[in-house]
């Protein structure tokens, strides 16, 4: 028996950023959707729900393969096998249902990324890959992921190349200054040497306002730090970014 173990239900929340009603829910689906059925290795060592923590705890802490193993009794290379099966099968699935109604941001964030395969210089100074983010503007909940890009390319650019706006065709869309030229609802922009009139300035301020919940957002998927520091190699970046947006989601509803 690991140190860690998610039949002590005072792990979980810590770790997933979910209740344990929440973390039992996410296991049926994973069941469902054949994560706990045989393979064709050897026999895992630890149970599901002990794996699902153990790749969650990996997300939240950014420790080393070698730190986080011992934590649940199993070796390196046992976690690495259980991070590499696991991460995929958590990725956060694209809403099937999103009413014509429904209003959505978008925002792009950076993840300093170390695999410079996939990562470039960016405004932050670091080798980043660049995620776009959408939401629901309502429930605050992550609709849509773009395939990360390398971290200079500009979200106006990100917005089609990754692939995000095939999710959202058809409906209203809240966006930035930076994606000026992709038909979103951006603020309005002062021409050089006049001034906005007051209703544009007060439509400003809404959007601004409104706009500010995809930043609030990202601010609270940046609380699992492997998103400050991935050290995961190709498509683990996407990988995690989409895992712990379904716990996000998970955790809001």
């Amino acid at each position: 028996m690991g140190v860690i173990s998610a039949s002590q239900a005072s792990w979980i929340e810590p770790f997933t950023g979910i209740s344990p009603q929440a973390f039992a829910r996410l296991l049926t689906q994973l069941r469902r959707a054949g994560a706990d059925g045989p393979g064709r290795g050897r026999p895992w060592k630890l149970p599901l729900q002990d794996r699902v923590l153990l790749v969650a705890a990996y997300w939240r802490t950014n420790l080393t393969l070698r730190q986080i193993a011992p934590l649940f009794g199993v070796s390196k290379s046992a976690a690495d096998r259980m991070i590499h099966d696991l991460a995929p099968r958590l990725a956060l699935a694209p809403r099937r249902k999103c009413g014509s109604d429904s209003v959505l941001i978008v925002d792009g964030t950076l993840v300093p990324t170390r695999d410079r395969s996939i990562a470039a210089s960016s405004k932050n100074y670091r080798y980043s890959t660049n995620h776009q983010v959408v939401i629901d503007a309502d429930t605050h909940l992550v609709v849509a992921l773009g395939q990360p890009l390398p971290g200079n390319r500009n979200d106006s650019k990100a917005w089609v190349d990754s692939g995000v706006h095939q999710h959202v065709r058809g409906r209203t869309v809240i966006a930035d200054g930076g994606y000026l030229g992709t038909g979103l609802l951006i603020p309005h922009r002062r021409t050089p040497g006049e001034d906005l009139p007051g209703w544009k300035e007060a439509h400003n301020t809404d959007h601004r306002r409104v706009r500010a919940r995809v930043e609030h957002t990202l601010a609270r998927l940046k609380c699992w730090k492997v998103l400050r520091d991935c050290r995961l190699r190709g498509s683990g970046v996407q990988h995690a970014m989409s895992g712990i947006a379904r716990l996000y989601n998970l955790g809001l509803a």
